[in-house]
């Protein structure tokens, strides 16, 4: 499963209504995103690249099978083919058992969570089948030396003389938030068990930070940021990738490597939020950004995600 997109420009009111849960964007806001998707040669790769990667996690697992185990179906959440569209078709195909994985590593209530719902209520309306879901894959070792991989490669186009000075900083998408009892930020509609104690999703992102920093041994100064805020009256978790971007320059970096570790594939928030903005606010502030080139249909990513998918099935005890 993955968020959905616009599949071409006069379907960016529909796509930006969607996710608006059917309220038509004013006109305003509708031509700010249609300027955005122009920035980057109205380009609108997502459901593309998710269908490789369902098809390569495919491939790999029946590979490591030794048979046809495996088949995989495609579900946006904004977007055809939909959610649903793709629980019709495994019950037409006569799947009676199914694995629900979002191309997120990091779980949320507001993110992961919601796409669960959604395949839930697909399954209640009928019969079957039954699933289970992987909802977070970020702590994968083979996930983690995949990214430590990006950022060896990044940090190698930094010139030799900066790059012992440079900085690295691990983004995902951010969500808005609000205080619980104690004060402490949580995300806005989340209220699952697994965020008692702290936010799990800024804990993840965090934890990649660490895992990757320590796989490669990085000397260089490590920071998460967030990115891709939406335009809502709430705070959202920060700080906001611009600024730390501008907070390094002030440090005298001269250089920065970006991690966008919460997405795995080119899409607006890689090519526009990434590419354009945050570039944009790198040569501002005088400091050279880097970013990580995106998973996409690496054979070696969908490598990492098949591993979680198979150790899961071995968990729950799925049988043939």
């Amino acid at each position: 499963m993955a968020y959905g997109t616009a599949s071409g420009p006069d379907d960016i009111e529909r796509y930006y209504t969607d996710i608006r849960g059917g309220r038509a964007p004013s006109p305003e806001h509708l031509q700010e995103l249609k300027d955005r998707y122009a920035a980057i040669g109205n380009r609108f790769p997502l459901l593309d690249i998710t269908r490789r990667q369902a098809e390569g996690l495919a491939r790999a697992l029946n590979e490591a099978a030794g048979g046809e185990r495996y088949r995989s179906y495609l579900g946006m959440k904004h977007s055809p083919p939909t959610i649903p569209e793709g629980v019709a078709r495994m019950r037409e195909d006569g799947i009676e058992r199914a694995v629900g994985l979002v191309m997120a590593p990091h779980w949320s209530g507001m993110s992961v969570e919601t796409y669960v719902e959604r395949v839930e209520r697909a399954v209640a309306d009928e019969d079957g089948p039954r699933f289970t879901f992987v909802r977070w894959w970020y702590d994968r070792p083979e996930f983690v030396a995949f990214l430590a991989g990006r950022v060896r490669t990044a940090l190698e186009r930094v010139a030799p003389e900066d790059r012992a000075d440079s900085a690295v900083a691990f983004s995902a998408h951010s969500l808005p938030v609000r205080p619980v009892d104690d004060g402490s930020p949580r995300c806005l509609r989340c209220a699952d068990p697994r965020c008692q104690v702290e936010c799990a999703y800024r804990g993840q992102l965090q934890d990649t930070a660490a895992r990757v920093a320590a796989h490669l041994g990085l000397e260089q100064e490590v920071v998460v940021a967030w990115q891709s805020a939406g335009r809502t009256g709430d705070p959202w978790w920060g700080p906001a990738l611009e600024d730390v971007i501008g907070t390094l320059a002030a440090k005298g970096h001269p250089a920065v490597v970006v991690c966008s570790a919460g997405f795995v594939a080119d899409h607006l928030e890689i090519l526009y939020d990434l590419d354009v903005e945050a570039l944009d606010a790198a040569r501002e502030a005088g400091i050279r950004m880097v970013r990580t080139e995106m998973p996409n249909d690496d054979p070696a990513f969908l490598a990492a995600v098949a591993a979680a998918i198979r150790d899961h099935v071995t968990e729950e005890g799925i049988a043939r």
